[in-house]
């Protein structure tokens, strides 16, 4: 375990490097008190720029963005310059994500999604993978992703596909940001879902004014 105290201590992309490859993480934020979204509904509502930065680092270091279609729905993705993996049992593609660049949006879902012929014409009949009949198997993913060649792989949640890659074994580490922030009310947390007993190792942790930034390997 490392402990790093300050913005200054080491290259980030050094400090966030996946030991191996083929490499599977899931990068989540929340407040001190648990909230994984503020008032809006949306994670953006809670990070700040410190968590902004590893955020880009992150994004930087991936071969590709894997996020369920739900949040990419509600967080209002966009076209990247690195594919992204949607995960969605109906085979939704948001509408933002519709007219992006062919091969750039893939969509991993199941051979019953009611909205798999739209998904087809929309993205091209390629780039929509069919990994099982009702839920989506999430260690095939890794593994056709990585036969493709990206083998860094970053996920973004939200948080029923993270308790999702925790238990199936699919996800290699979580990085997760604390802000020094509390919100009450009622907000999902960073895992929802049927319970898991998954133990983590700590790896990295971060500090910069009060933010705290760890890296924990499954």
């Amino acid at each position: 375990m490392r402990v790093l105290i300050g913005p200054d201590t080491a290259d980030l992309a050094e400090l966030y490097a996946a030991p191996r490859t083929p490499w599977f993480r899931v990068n989540m934020v929340h407040t001190v008190d648990g909230a994984a979204t503020g008032d809006s509904g949306k994670s953006g509502s809670i990070n700040n720029a410190v968590d902004k930065r590893v955020f880009d680092q992150l994004r930087d270091l991936a071969d590709a963005i894997v996020v369920g279609a739900g949040t990419a729905r509600i967080e209002g993705y966009r076209p990247a310059d690195k594919p992204i993996v949607l995960l969605s049992r109906r085979a939704e593609v948001p509408e933002r994500l519709r007219d992006a660049p062919p091969g750039m949006v893939l969509m991993a879902t199941t051979s019953h999604a009611e909205r798999i012929d739209d998904a087809r014409d929309v993205l091209g009949g390629e780039h929509v993978l069919e990994l099982g009949s009702y839920a989506v198997d999430l260690p095939m993913l890794k593994q056709l992703l990585a036969d493709r060649g990206w083998v860094d792989v970053l996920s973004e949640g939200g948080p029923h596909l993270l308790r999702d890659l925790v238990a199936s074994g699919a996800a290699d580490e979580l990085c997760v940001t604390i802000v020094p922030q509390l919100v009450g009310g009622e907000h999902p947390r960073i895992l929802q879902g049927p319970p898991v007993d998954v133990p983590l190792q700590l790896h990295t942790l971060l500090e910069e004014d009060g933010t705290l930034l760890g890296r924990w390997f499954v």
